[in-house]
């Protein structure tokens, strides 16, 4: 049953990372057709942006090594609409050859931390922007939407708590830079509803409102539903969401799961809360994935109305 909450937002946008952040840590190689129908059905679906792939370096992530054979094929599939599909790009190199297909969205992954920035960029917390700085220049002189993720901001493994002044001056720098959106990464699921809001109105204090924000949440200690919905009442409109919970962070062994589109659009439905997805299309492409990879999907949604498959 529907039951509306007239105080929250009547549309929200879901932002689709299963091919990319879902995939990424399997240890299983997925074939490019594979990935390819993966894109496809989620579209098919509704899910208005689906994040395709990254443009890392295969040494750091081997199952993303095949992305500019998966753009190709996506656009032999799907025509030009393929090329505003979203792509993480790392530096430079990555945008060159984002810049070659023709693409026309990319995401950067920042850091709110010195240890993860270390980790994951080989930069430093400050020294990171100098990487972005050119990245981002340079993918919107050529006409392309720009995303900055930024991780760690609820906490991180190895320095523990992140003082939210330092994530907010990550995050203003970023936009300064030229970023569009800033998608905020509770890396490995430690945040909590009141700590959601804090954030939120931090960024509105430092002239990012809610609407410039996402949310990005892992469900480590079972607080992901909770956090959307804090941040909904808090003025947020879009959410990352992964297909039958995939995912995880190669650097960040400690974070699981991301959330489950299901169980988002589970809430969601029952919030009254419009989303223009076809949950049962969702389902259905988590259940094939799921068989794909040989193992039960972690969505509880998909666990309760598909039998676990």
């Amino acid at each position: 049953m529907v039951f509306p909450d007239p105080d929250l937002t009547r549309a929200i946008t879901l932002y689709e990372v299963g091919p990319r952040d879902g995939l990424q840590n399997e240890a299983a190689h997925v074939p490019t057709s594979v990935k390819a129908e993966f894109v496809r059905r989620l579209l098919a679906a509704g899910l208005p942006i689906v994040e395709a792939t990254s443009f890392v370096h295969p040494r750091w992530v081997p199952q993303l090594a095949d992305a500019a054979e998966l753009m190709d094929l996506l656009v032999d599939e799907i025509g030009d609409a393929a090329r505003d599909l979203p792509v993480l790009v790392p530096n430079e190199r990555g945008l060159d050859r984002a810049i070659d297909l023709g693409l026309r969205h990319i995401a950067i992954f920042a850091s709110a931390t010195e240890t993860f920035a270390r980790r994951n960029l080989n930069r430093g917390l400050d020294d990171q922007f100098a990487m972005f700085e050119p990245t981002v220049a340079r993918a919107r002189a050529a006409g392309m939407e720009v995303r900055a993720y930024v991780s760690m901001c609820f906490g991180d493994p190895w320095e523990g708590g992140v003082a939210i002044d330092q994530v907010t001056s990550v995050g203003r720098r970023l936009v300064d830079l030229g970023a569009g959106q800033l998608s905020l990464g509770d890396t490995i699921g430690v945040g909590t509803p009141g700590h959601v809001v804090g954030l939120v109105d931090a960024f509105r204090q430092v002239g990012l409102p809610p609407d410039r924000l996402a949310l990005h949440v892992h469900d480590t200690y079972g607080q992901a539903l909770s956090n959307v919905q804090a941040a909904l009442y808090a003025g947020v409109t879009t959410f990352d969401v992964s297909a039958g919970g995939l995912g995880g962070c190669p650097y960040a062994k400690s974070a699981t799961g991301n959330l489950a589109t299901e169980d988002l659009l589970w809430m969601l439905t029952g919030l009254g809360v419009e989303h223009g997805v076809d949950l049962d299309a969702v389902l259905a492409t988590s259940v094939w994935m799921a068989e794909q990879l040989g193992r039960p999907s972690p969505s509880a949604v998909v666990r309760a109305l598909a039998g676990g498959r």
